[in-house]
């Protein structure tokens, strides 16, 4: 009662964290969902007027117990997920603030916690069965999945193979402004936008839901309202599935996550061909694939000819971003010890994508800096100034976009990072890709999302959670040298 009295943002934080791996703590040892420990986190993350003391509660229910749920790709953690969404959206739907979504919900019939749970489990359990429609749709909508990385790996697969299938529907994908710089030079799919919070409060996470709705609603008539299909690649918009968009039988759902059936050494982007042939009834496979602009990609291939006329024989994209998740990775002196060491090999050049955000930035300059002070030629540039750039040897450091990056990756002779959105854009290029996976030793969660593309990908593995640590900065170089034989 005192914390409701006489809030603490400090001591809501340290609550908020011990009730959320409490409830992990109930659930891995005996499978028990602790609802009072949902509930009381949805209480915790609505109940003050100051936003910025209802984000405990809202940080340690998404960022504790739903990615910690989301990220085993078993299916135990897949139904411990739909209790868990099912009850917060329960919960949510009770707040004068989230009228609206119950409303929503009211009208696909889903009164109670039991009706949204009993239809994500049959949505799950039938993912693989399509009775098909009496005609071809006249419209696909495609759900984004958010990330960038997923929707490189697995939602480009899906517009492929959905283009193949009904190659007279137009396809719509349904998400972030990101999707316009990677899918945007595809003239075959129209893009629109809708914005996930991805770190906005409780009952935001679920506007976006509401917005996907919207879209559909203004893309239908009442003369093609049956020749409509809604394809969701386990999005983070539906919330993992746990929210309808349409009827089921108009409804696909990848369930990419909790399906024990599927072969267990595939990347997602295998498993996407895997599951599209099971419902399709028909063995493809596409690659995944990104579509950049023409403009972007003939104003990298200026900068990569200049550097080849300059004596450069081989140019090496480098990105150490990590997307906020620092369990990704290694310390600073393997970054360092890797740049110098490829700089090493005559007439290189390093393309350093610098990061996003200030702290990723502030990281790779002073990483820059540190060669510079070792006699490494060095020039730092946004992706405007690239093509006054001309040396045969050294460090380009970069800042762009995240389509300028994929551009300049497609005119490298190979990449190399950790495990993040690049890696999948650089596979996706049929650019030899060699990601050092830190941060997880799970290995149905490394192999499912290796990069899959036509060209060589590798995985260098480097077990961080051990203590003591089981590894050392040299032998990485080493094992990357190697893979790159």
């Amino acid at each position: 009662m005192s914390l409701k009295e006489r809030p603490n943002k400090d001591r809501l934080h340290k609550l908020s964290r011990q009730i959320a791996l409490s409830f992990l703590d109930h659930y891995f040892y005996n499978d028990y969902h602790e609802k009072e420990y949902i509930r009381l986190l949805c209480e915790m993350a609505t109940f003050f007027d100051d936003e910025e003391l209802n984000k405990a509660g809202s940080s340690a229910l998404f960022g504790i117990i739903v990615e910690g749920l989301c990220d085993d790709f078993e299916e135990l953690q897949t139904e411990a997920y739909n209790k868990v969404m099912s009850q917060v959206v329960s919960f949510c739907r009770t707040l004068s603030v989230g009228r609206e979504l119950n409303d929503r919900l009211n009208d696909f019939g889903l009164k109670s916690y039991e009706d949204i749970l009993k239809r994500i489990e049959y949505i799950r359990a039938c993912s693989d069965e399509y009775s098909g429609m009496e005609s071809p749709p006249e419209k696909v909508f495609l759900l984004s999945r958010v990330t960038v990385g997923a929707d490189v790996a697995i939602t480009s697969v899906l517009i492929q193979r959905l283009a193949i299938r009904f190659p007279n529907a137009e396809i719509i994908v349904i998400g972030g402004s990101k999707l316009k710089d990677i899918f945007g030079g595809n003239p075959c799919i129209r893009i629109t936008e809708v914005f996930y919070a991805r770190r906005g409060n409780m009952v935001e996470r679920f506007s976006s839901w509401l917005a996907v709705l919207d879209v559909i609603h203004k893309e239908i008539t009442e003369e093609d309202v049956g020749n409509i299909l809604v394809v969701d690649p386990d999005s983070r918009l539906s919330q993992l599935g746990v929210l309808p968009l349409v009827g089921d039988h108009k409804y696909l759902f990848f369930n990419s996550r909790g399906k024990d059936s599927y072969p267990k050494k595939m990347s997602v982007a295998e498993l996407a061909n895997h599951w599209l042939d099971k419902v399709f009834g028909e063995s493809k496979f596409c690659y995944p694939r990104v579509w950049l602009q023409s403009s972007i990609i003939e104003k990298a291939g200026r900068f990569a000819l200049a550097l080849r006329e300059a004596g450069c024989r081989q140019i090496i994209a480098i990105n150490f971003g990590v997307g906020g998740n620092e369990r990704k990775r290694l310390r600073d002196d393997f970054e360092e010890k890797l740049i110098l060491k490829l700089l090493d090999e005559p007439d290189t050049v390093v393309l350093f994508d610098q990061g996003f955000g200030d702290e990723e930035i502030t990281r790779s300059r002073a990483l820059i800096h540190r060669a510079e002070k070792q006699g490494v030629m060095t020039t730092v540039v946004g992706f405007a100034g690239l093509e006054g750039v001309k040396i045969s040897r050294g460090i380009v450091g970069v800042i762009g976009g995240i389509g300028e990056i994929a551009a300049l990756i497609s005119q490298c002779d190979e990449f190399i990072g950790y495990d993040s959105a690049c890696q999948h854009i650089a596979a996706s290029l049929g650019i030899p890709t060699y990601t050092v996976f830190a941060g997880s030793n799970n290995s149905r969660f490394i192999r499912r999302w290796h990069a899959c593309g036509p060209s060589k990908s590798e995985i260098i593995h480097v077990d961080t959670l051990t203590h003591p640590p089981m590894f050392h900065t040299d032998d990485i170089i080493f094992r990357i040298t190697d893979a790159r034989s």
